[in-house]
C-alpha cells in the first residue's frame, strides 16, 4: 500500500503526465454530461419505455456502448459505433482497392487522407442510422413525448445526432493527441463503466428477491467474473517467444560469442479490436429493421440469444482477429530487421524463409487466441441461460470485459512509460507492464 501511494505521488509530480490526466478526465466529463442532454423536442419525463427497451438485447448493448445515451434519447445517442463501422470499411478497402493501398503507404499524409474518408463515410452511416433511431423513438414513446411534430423534427434531430457523434469523434482525437490512451477506446470504456453500477444493482436486486440462496449465488457470480477478468488479462498479455541468435562480433582483438534474444509474438496481437469491429458490424441489421422486406432478417440477426446471431458473431471475431493481426504484424519487416542486424533464427535461413517461419508461427498461435476470443465474446448468452440478469451478463463477455482490460492496460502502460523515463519506479515490481500494443 505504501508503494502504491508513493507511485501515485510520483505520477502527479510529473507535470506533463499530470496535465494529460487532467485533460483526459475533463474531456471524458464533457462526454458524460452530453449523454444526459436530451434531443430538443422530446419530453425527458416520458423516456421510461425507451429506457426499459435499452435494458436488454442488442439495443441494451448499444446503450451500454453509449454510456446510457441511447436510453436517454441524448444528442450522443448513436455513440461512436458509426465511426468504428466506417473505420472497418476503410481498412477493408485498403486491402482490395489500389487507391486506398497507396494512401496507406504514403505515411502521415496518407493517414490524414484516410481519416478524412473515414469521417465522410461516418456521416453517411449516421444519415442512415439517425432516421432509424428516430423511428424507434416513435414506436417506444407516447405521442405526448414529442413537443415538435412533423418532418422538420426528423430532419433537425438527424442533424443533431450526426453533430453529436462527430463531436464525440473530435473529443476522442483530442484525447489521443493530448491526453492518455486511445481516445475512442477510452470513450467506449467510460460508457461501459458508467453502466456497470446499474447492471450490478439490477442483478443484486434479482438475487436478493429470491427466497433462498440468492446472496450465495451473487457471490459465486462475482468470483466467476473475477476469474474471467484474470483470463482476459492473460489473453491480452500472452506471449510466444522465438529465439534469435546474433552472429559473433569481433571488437579490437577480442572475439565475443553470439547473443541470444527473443522475438515476443502475442497470442492475441489484435487485442480487443476484433470484438469492437465485429460488434459494430452486428449493429448493421438494425438499419434494415424498418423495411418490410428485410424485417425478418433484421429480427434474427438482432436476437442476441439466438443461434445465428452468436454463430455469425463468433465467426466474425475469429476472422477479424486474423485480419487485424495481418495488418499490425508484418513478418517480412521482422525478417528484414533481423537480417540487417546480423541475426538469424536457429535452423532457419535468413530472409524469405525467416518471414515464412514467423508467419507460420503467428498463424498457429493466433488460431487458439482467436477461438478463445470468440468464445469470450459470446459468453454473455450462456450467462443469461443460467438466469443472470441481461445487463449484468454483458460484463461476462469480451464485448465489455476485454475492452475494459485492453484499454486499462494500454493506459497504465503509457503512465508507466512516463514514470520510467523520469527514473521513477513503475507500476509493477518486476518487469514492464505489458499492454496490447507491445509486440
Amino acid at each position: 500500500m505504501k508503494k502504491l501511494i508513493e507511485t501515485i505521488k510520483n505520477i502527479f509530480k510529473i507535470e506533463e503526465l499530470r496535465k494529460r490526466i487532467v485533460y483526459t478526465l475533463s474531456l471524458l466529463l464533457i462526454y458524460r454530461l452530453g449523454s444526459f442532454v436530451v434531443l430538443p423536442g422530446i419530453d425527458p419525463m416520458q423516456l421510461s419505455n425507451l429506457q426499459a427497451q435499452a435494458s436488454g438485447g442488442l439495443v441494451g448493448l448499444l446503450n451500454m456502448f453509449s454510456g446510457g445515451a441511447f436510453g436517454n434519447a441524448s444528442i450522443f445517442a448513436l455513440g461512436v459505433m458509426p465511426y468504428i463501422s466506417a473505420s472497418i470499411v476503410i481498412q477493408l478497402l485498403g486491402i482490395m482497392i489500389p487507391y486506398f493501398q497507396r494512401m496507406q503507404r504514403e505515411g502521415e499524409s496518407g493517414h490524414r487522407k484516410l481519416n478524412q474518408w473515414t469521417r465522410y463515410l461516418t456521416i453517411v452511416i449516421l444519415a442512415l442510422q439517425g432516421p432509424v433511431y428516430l423511428t424507434n423513438l416513435r414506436t417506444q414513446l407516447p405521442p405526448s413525448a414529442f413537443l415538435i411534430e412533423g418532418f422538420s423534427f426528423n430532419i433537425f434531430s438527424t442533424i443533431v445526432l450526426i453533430g453529436g457523434t462527430m463531436f464525440i469523434m473530435w473529443l476522442g482525437e483530442r484525447i489521443t493527441d493530448r491526453g492518455l490512451g486511445n481516445g475512442i477506446s477510452m470513450i467506449i470504456m467510460v460508457g461501459i463503466v458508467a453502466r456497470m453500477p446499474f447492471a450490478f444493482v439490477a442483478e443484486a436486486g434479482d438475487r436478493l428477491s429470491q427466497s433462498s440462496g440468492g446472496m450465495l449465488m451473487l457471490v459465486v457470480e462475482l468470483v466467476i467474473l473475477f476469474f474471467i477478468f484474470v483470463a482476459s488479462i492473460a489473453l491480452v498479455q500472452g506471449v510466444r517467444k522465438i529465439p534469435v541468435q546474433y552472429a559473433k562480433r569481433i571488437v579490437g582483438n577480442k572475439q565475443y560469442g553470439g547473443v541470444r534474444q527473443y522475438i515476443p509474438l502475442k497470442i492475441n496481437a489484435a487485442g480487443v479490436m476484433p470484438i469492437i469491429f465485429a460488434q459494430a458490424l452486428m449493429l448493421f441489421p438494425m438499419i434494415f429493421a424498418s423495411f418490410d422486406a428485410t424485417r425478418g432478417f433484421a429480427a434474427v440477426m438482432s436476437n442476441m440469444q439466438g443461434f445465428w446471431y452468436n454463430f455469425v458473431f463468433f465467426l466474425m471475431v475469429v476472422a477479424f482477429t486474423y485480419f487485424y493481426t495481418a495488418v499490425t504484424v508484418n513478418p517480412t519487416n521482422m525478417a528484414d530487421d533481423i537480417k540487417k542486424n546480423g541475426g538469424f533464427i536457429p535452423g532457419i535461413k535468413p530472409g524469405k524463409k525467416t518471414a515464412e517461419y514467423i508467419d507460420s508461427v503467428m498463424s498457429r498461435i493466433t488460431l487458439p487466441g482467436s477461438i478463445f476470443l470468440g468464445l469470450v465474446a459470446i459468453l454473455p448468452v450462456f450467462a443469461q441461460m443460467l438466469g443472470i440478469n441481461a445487463q449484468f451478463a454483458q460484463f461476462y463477455g469480451g464485448t465489455s470485459l476485454l475492452i475494459l482490460v485492453g484499454v486499462i492496460l494500454d493506459t497504465l502502460q503509457q503512465i508507466e512509460s512516463h514514470l520510467m523515463m523520469r527514473h521513477y519506479d513503475g507500476l509493477m515490481k518486476s518487469g514492464r507492464l505489458k499492454g496490447r500494443s507491445n509486440l
